[in-house]
């Protein structure tokens, strides 16, 4: 569980690639219209990468592989999918491409931009899943920004 300070991702084992490529897949959500969370808890207790939360409710998540061994050493991804509506994986140009399961999208990233290269499938969530979701982002986020200014506050994301 991480606390309310803003944090940089720790996926691909903390490495500056990862925090480079969260970098630029925060930046296109942005663009698209997206709120997005690194290090956002999920209620199956994993972690995902990043959560992004869109302007009709549409939640993403990515999972960030920064080598073939991060993506090879890393089977969890099949536990975020009931937790969003559509799921990718982000990566540089320097992992090839063709590694990455069609069951997700793909997003090719480095620490100033990014490029969906595939799609990823569309899974609508449940109504009730996507409130539960939006209500922890929203809890999320807050929590974060309290952290900014009141760091000794001691908030915990939810679990």
């Amino acid at each position: 569980m991480t606390d309310s300070t803003v944090v940089a991702p720790e996926s691909g084992g903390g490495s500056a690639a990862a925090a480079a490529l969260c970098r630029g897949v925060c930046r296109l959500f942005a663009e698209q219209g997206f709120a997005s969370l690194a290090e956002f808890s999920l209620a199956n207790g994993r972690r995902a990468d990043i959560a992004a939360l869109g302007r009709g409710g549409e939640i993403a998540i990515v999972e960030i592989k920064s080598s073939i061994a991060d993506f090879r050493a890393d089977g969890k991804w099949p536990d975020y999918a009931p937790y969003c509506d559509r799921l990718y994986f982000a990566s540089h140009a320097g992992v090839p491409q063709e590694i990455f399961p069609e069951q997700a999208g793909l997003i090719l990233a480095d620490a100033y931009g990014a490029e969906i290269l595939r799609e990823a499938p569309h899974a609508p969530l449940v109504a009730a899943r996507r409130k539960a979701m939006t209500l922890r982002f929203a809890q999320a986020a807050a929590h974060r920004l309290h952290g900014l200014f009141d760091p000794e506050a001691g908030f915990r994301e939810m679990l």
